[in-house]
């Protein structure tokens, strides 16, 4: 089981251009993104978060559902659902307005047990900013580092989104010493300040930076680099398309049996290659359509019918 901690909530993407278009609203959330692409991968998935009873929540519980993900760990409130307003550029990137004040997803408390079986836990994006839900993910995380668990972290940086970016960084760096895997764009490391070579010594095994249309490179703690290019598509937005990463990179880690710190220092080149290829391949899906759709394991094509023995694996 991978557990995925952190918000669900709703996009609210244009339908064209100019100030008045119409709004499409859609599932997301970096979390809730990456939850819905390991079920649609296969992966036993469960999502661990605090979501409204208000419709929009309601839509979002089915659309996890329907990907195969447990939510039974998921706790409910009376507040509404996080809404997010995106802004697509010409080169299909997106930007984001956050509608959070008295928000469900801003309530969640740090729960006394993970599910059976959980081996890895993912965690990430507005959950780890908006109090006091940050603080229980924040104490989630450290307890689950501490039991041993296998912990990937995508702080997917909203800038408009944190009061205080020093104590950001500074809270950032507090969290590296119980995460395994880092996965982070370049435009969050710019941010950030730091270089994976300095986060690599506090702490995670391994650290995957996207560099959007320039694909993807893993450094890892031996000094070793990786790195594959992006698969090219006629890109529609890029919607989703860091999380279908994360979520690849899980899956593909959980079916080599590498979920842990000494797995991962094992891999070598061509393992790494692959995996890269994987999560290239499973992003470039995604950026094909509107919105965060991430790709069902039968629409990888050769590489997914190989997932399902190993996804690293020849294909």
């Amino acid at each position: 089981m991978i557990v995925v901690a952190g918000e669900a909530l709703i996009d609210l993407v244009p339908r064209g251009t100019g100030g008045l278009v119409d709004l499409r609203p859609a599932r997301g959330g970096g979390p809730y993104n990456t939850a819905v692409a390991l079920g649609r991968l296969g992966s036993p998935t469960a999502f661990c978060s605090r979501v409204s009873y208000d419709g929009y929540g309601e839509a979002l519980l089915d659309g996890l559902r329907d990907a195969g993900v447990d939510v039974a760990a998921v706790q409910r409130g009376p507040e509404p659902t996080t809404l997010a307003l995106a802004s697509i550029g010409e080169d299909g990137s997106a930007r984001y307005s956050f509608y959070v004040e008295g928000s469900a997803d801003r309530l969640f408390e740090a729960p006394d047990r993970l599910p059976a079986g959980t081996r890895a836990v993912s965690f990430g994006t507005c959950s780890l900013v908006l109090e006091p839900g940050a603080s229980a993910y924040e104490k989630l995380m450290h307890a689950t580092a501490a039991q041993g668990v296998f912990t990937a972290l995508d702080p997917n940086i909203r800038p408009g989104l944190i009061p205080d970016a020093d104590a950001y960084r500074t809270r950032f760096r507090s969290w590296l010493p119980s995460v395994t895997l880092l996965k982070l764009s370049e435009e969050d490391a710019r941010w950030l300040g730091g270089t994976p070579r300095l986060w690599l010594d506090s702490g995670p095994a391994a650290v995957v930076v996207t560099h959007g249309g320039d694909g993807l490179t893993v450094h890892t703690r031996t000094g070793a680099e990786h790195s594959v290019p992006v698969e090219k598509v006629d890109v529609v937005d890029t919607i989703g398309a860091g999380d279908t990463v994360n979520a690849a990179l899980l899956h593909g880690l959980s079916a080599r049996d590498a979920l842990s710190g000494t797995a991962l220092a094992a891999l070598g080149a061509d393992d790494w290659t692959r995996l890269l290829r994987f999560a290239a391949r499973a992003a470039a899906i995604t950026c094909s359509r509107a919105g965060a759709e991430p790709p069902y394991a039968a629409e990888m094509g050769d590489m997914g019918r190989a997932d399902r023995v190993d996804p690293m694996g020849e294909v």
